[in-house]
């Protein structure tokens, strides 16, 4: 079926379990906007893309697409009928799912398909990979339980190949239960009774769900970690099944070009030295392409392709003594939005990957060069789009359990939440830990869950030193990290030097536009300060960014605008919530925000 024009066609004629007629039509939410990738969703191909950049396989098979599911009371078993079908990787409450309900932390999202195992796969291992679910997730292969999964930010995997039948259709069935902000968990801006700044809660399945074949000893992960003071990338080889006799080949290409090659022995970190190595920055993005292959006594066994960019950030003074943010030696101021990741139709999932690419490029043509992942974690594709494009990100550890006042002290947390904190934390390190466009990691927000933040830092530093850590953006500052995070809306606003910290403004703007006809809801909608034309947003944006440069100046290292785009009730989006409008222009963004790069005249600085 060729892929129809409304999202409404697509979701009744491909999730209806008999042939579509009106009666069988799922009901959906049409006062509810939708981005125009929305009708590009094809049911048979939902997410095509393979969706793992950094470790890629040749072999693999979606299982994206239609999926029974069933709403149940949480301490319910399996139900014996299923009430109909589900479009993974949707969340059951978003539009595209054809769901549309909420399910809440009383009940449990079963869901259940069958697949086959292509024959040519022979007899390697199975690899089941969920790249996110959330939150608590119980998987079963034809009958037999593999295992129970918390978290839903990070990729899972289940080794299925001894609860596979021998041919024919296997069958998967999942039990997912998630508290939302009943529970202590990391959920970013979910809740269950949405406003202000507080949006839709998102359950269940929502990113690609696949197979893949490995041999019995196989990669399981990969640490990358350019080393530009010394002119090298190191890399380490985590691996599945017995390493005896094993070795580790890495081969780095610029295009068709070898440029360095290192082996050792299956365990051991490798350095691979990088001769004039081509430093990644905004300006210039290079990646160069990796292979890394496994052997056995001489003979590869598994194989993967990869990427790296070679590019340091540190803290460094300038040459007036003032620290900051550096990029490869050199001070770059960074500027850039508030980027929530959060879609109309999807929810936490962008509709297609067009569409989660067109986020971070129309950031980098508003003369942007930094994004701020604000309390959420993205799949995999979207670091890789970030990487290929140039964007600088700091990355949010999603806020979860209570929440600390301005000035108060830090949360106390049961030991199952700080475990689970901390087990979440590291998680988002080992998963986006590569991307050389991630340059900080963003502990706490506002107070949002903060705890032990002096230790949490530490940890964070020591995991891994190769990026800058703030600890606490805005509010309840500990005097600890790299950087003095000060929030200030409308803004701008700035602090003091300091010695071992750059300063950084972490939040600011937030100017709204509510856009007739591009609106979630017809209820209040909330911006910082509400105007009332793009001509009024305008001159009050670029007055904004006039203030910052005596700023810049005088010491401050970077600045997040709040945001990317509007979301459900907030309108204080550079963008509509359904990306059809940028609110300022493109043109008139870039030549505005230009000026924050260009050198800033005595009489403005110091």
């Amino acid at each position: 079926m060729r892929k129809t024009t409304t999202i409404a066609l697509i979701l009744s004629c491909w999730l209806a379990p008999r042939p579509c007629n009106a009666q069988q039509t799922p009901k959906l939410d049409t006062g509810k906007i939708v981005t125009r990738w929305a009708a590009d969703v094809d049911p048979e191909n939902v997410l095509p893309e393979y969706p793992r950049p950094q470790m890629a396989r040749k072999q693999w098979k979606n299982l994206n697409g239609p999926w029974d599911y069933a709403i149940v009371a949480k301490d319910e078993a399996q139900p014996e009928k299923f009430t109909g079908k589900i479009l993974v990787p949707f969340a059951a409450e978003s539009t595209l799912s054809g769901v549309h309900k909420t399910v809440g932390p009383e009940n449990r999202l079963w869901y259940r398909r069958s697949f086959t195992v292509p024959a040519e796969w022979g007899k390697r291992r199975v690899m089941l990979n969920f790249d996110a679910v959330d939150w608590e997730t119980t998987v079963w292969v034809n009958g037999t339980e593999l295992g129970t999964h918390r978290g839903g930010y990070e990729p899972f995997s289940f080794d299925i190949t001894r609860s596979l039948k021998k041919s024919g259709p296997q069958e998967v069935v999942l039990a997912v239960w998630d508290p939302t902000n009943a529970g202590y968990q990391p959920r970013g801006k979910q809740v269950r009774k949405p406003r202000g700044i507080f949006y839709t809660a998102v359950t269940g399945i929502w990113q690609t769900v696949w197979l893949e074949p490995v041999a019995e000893t196989s990669i399981r992960r990969l640490k990358i970690v350019p080393d530009v003071d010394n002119g090298r990338v190191n890399v380490a080889v985590e691996h599945r099944g017995p390493a005896d006799g094993c070795s580790v080949d890495v081969v780095l290409r610029d295009g068709d070009k070898q440029v360095a090659r290192a082996s050792g022995k299956l365990g051991e970190p490798l350095k691979v030295n990088v001769p004039d190595a081509k430093l990644w920055s905004p300006d210039s993005p290079f990646l160069y392409d990796m292979k890394i292959s496994l052997l056995r006594d001489g003979k590869v066994v598994d194989e993967v392709d990869s990427y790296c960019g070679m590019r340091k950030i540190s803290l460094g003074k300038d040459a007036d003594g003032v620290l900051r943010l550096m990029l490869n030696g050199k001070p770059l101021f960074q500027y850039g939005p508030l980027d929530q990741g959060w879609w109309p139709d999807g929810l936490y999932t962008a509709p297609t990957d067009e569409a989660l690419r067109y986020d971070v490029e129309v950031t980098r043509k508003m003369g942007m060069n930094m994004i701020r992942k604000h309390v959420k974690i993205e799949p995999a594709r979207w670091y890789y789009h970030c990487d290929k494009l140039g964007v600088l990100v700091w990355q949010d550890m999603p806020g979860g359990d209570r929440s600390i006042r301005r000035n108060g002290k830090d949360v106390e947390r049961s030991k199952e939440s700080a475990d689970n904190f901390r087990r979440e934390l590291k998680a988002m390190i080992d998963t986006h830990g590569n991307a050389p466009s991630i340059v900080m990691w963003v502990a706490f927000n506002e107070g949002w869950g903060q705890f032990e933040t002096e230790a949490i830092t530490d940890w964070i530093k020591s995991y891994d030193p190769s990026r800058l850590v703030n600890s606490a953006s805005g509010w309840a500052d500990r005097s600890t990290g790299d950087v003095k995070d000060v929030h200030k809306y409308p803004g701008p606003g700035t602090a003091k030097n300091e010695e071992k910290r750059a300063v950084v403004l972490g939040e600011f703007g937030g100017l709204g536009l509510p856009v007739k006809g591009h609106l979630w809801w017809d209820k209040k909608n909330w911006g910082n300060r509400n105007l009332k034309s793009a001509e009024e947003l305008t001159a009050s944006y670029a007055k904004l960014i006039g203030k910052l440069r005596p700023m810049i100046a005088n010491g401050l290292s970077a600045a997040v605008y709040t945001q990317t785009t509007d979301v459900e009730g907030e309108v204080n989006g550079l963008m509509t919530y359904d990306r059809a409008m940028v609110k300022m222009g493109i043109e008139n963004l870039h030549r505005i925000n230009s000026q924050l790069y260009q050198p800033i005249p005595e009489a403005e600085g110091r």
